[in-house]
């Protein structure tokens, strides 16, 4: 149902986000925060629960997990979440594997947390850095050559990514698509083996292929699904003056029930009055992960490598000391600085026994978000 009208009830700011004073700004929307919403103005930190059960959420410091691509050349990235829509993976491998690797289940968006080296693919040879998202397309080959240990954090969606429709910003922001990188026609030469083995990633079962020749061996390729990378220095942050803006401002790429988006480095809300944090939310309709890729936030350091999940229905939001805090540092800091990786998904997402059975992290009141 959508409604034609705003109604005001009670006690409210005038405008939303603003001027707040002692109350807590708690919004209940659909849809993320595009649909129908309910802005409920509180007398305590709704964020001040003990929550028992399956939809309790969690913080884990990724650093301390260990896929077994991390330890053998042969390994696999270890499986965090997943839903009917997406899989959500950790790799952290530093030595070239013995195979090359197909995703028959679903296209790949990776981001680079850390680390140097190259793909090889039947697009040619694409390089990353950190900080790069790496896309390489569902059923595509390709080898990863670090130059040393890396850090990925790799979002697989069944159905294919694709970028927001341009709005009224036009199609060169948030980011200009003529700076991806896109790789040249390459082949690469066969090393002398028997066999070449093509390993396909799915979610169900093992599969290889073998050819008796390297499978990266295309000398020329046309079309418009390819392999790219973007970096997170070329994206574009939207910005307001006079209010926090939400989330979905920053969306980056999306897929059926997926959405990747971007928090970097800005400056901070000017207007006096205005609430820098994200509110009080709890976006009823998406479980939200959060990965945390450096930066600080009001003069308090990020922590890189921390994952957090808030599944849909449970109240997230930087809570009220840390809002206590901004404020006191209204005139102090002049920008946030923090650089976060979000996904959205709008089915629930299921930690694996490998996330659930590791060491919770307390984290800072003033980095939760």
């Amino acid at each position: 149902m959508e409604s034609f009208i705003q109604h005001r009830k009670g006690r409210t700011p005038r405008q939303i986000h603003r001027d707040v004073e002692d109350l807590k700004d708690d919004e209940l929307g659909r849809y993320g925060f595009t649909g129908r919403t309910a802005h409920l103005y509180r007398r305590n930190d709704p964020t001040q629960y003990r929550a028992v059960g399956d939809l309790a959420g969690l913080d884990r410091m990724t650093p301390d997990l260990t896929p077994t691509d991390q330890i053998d050349p042969a390994g696999e990235p270890l499986l965090m979440f997943y839903n009917d829509d997406c899989r959500i993976l950790l790799s952290r491998r530093g030595e070239v594997a013995p195979f090359y690797t197909r995703n028959v289940d679903g296209d790949e968006l990776i981001f680079v947390h850390a680390g140097n080296g190259y793909f090889e693919t039947e697009f040619g040879r694409l390089p990353y850095r950190a900080g790069d998202y790496v896309y390489l397309p569902k059923g595509t080959t390709y080898r990863q050559i670090p130059d040393g240990p890396c850090f990925f954090l790799i979002i697989e969606a069944v159905e294919e990514f694709r970028v927001p429709d341009a709005g009224v910003l036009g199609r060169f922001f948030p980011f200009d698509s003529s700076l991806v990188v896109v790789p040249e026609a390459e082949v690469f030469p066969d090393d002398g083996r028997e066999e070449y083995e093509v390993r396909f990633r799915q979610r169900d079962g093992k599969t290889s292929i073998f050819y008796p020749f390297n499978p990266l061996d295309v000398e020329g390729w046309r079309g418009d699904n390819f392999a790219f990378a973007f970096n997170l220095e070329d994206y574009d942050v939207i910005t307001s003056e006079t209010v926090h803006l939400p989330p979905t401002v920053h969306l980056f790429m999306q897929a059926t029930g997926v959405y990747v988006m971007n928090f970097l480095p800005r400056p901070a809300e000017t207007r006096e009055g205005a609430e820098r944090p994200p509110w009080y939310h709890r976006n009823i309709d998406f479980d939200e992960i959060a990965f945390f890729h450096g930066g600080s936030i009001f003069g308090v350091d990020m922590p890189p490598g921390l994952i957090s999940h808030a599944p849909q229905g449970i109240h997230h939001g930087l809570p009220e000391r840390a809002r206590e805090r901004a404020r006191r540092r209204f005139d102090k800091d002049q920008r946030v600085e923090w650089q976060v990786i979000s996904i959205d998904t709008r089915k629930r997402l299921i930690a694996t026994p490998a996330m659930s059975a590791s060491t919770p992290v307390e984290v800072a009141e003033e980095v939760q978000v």
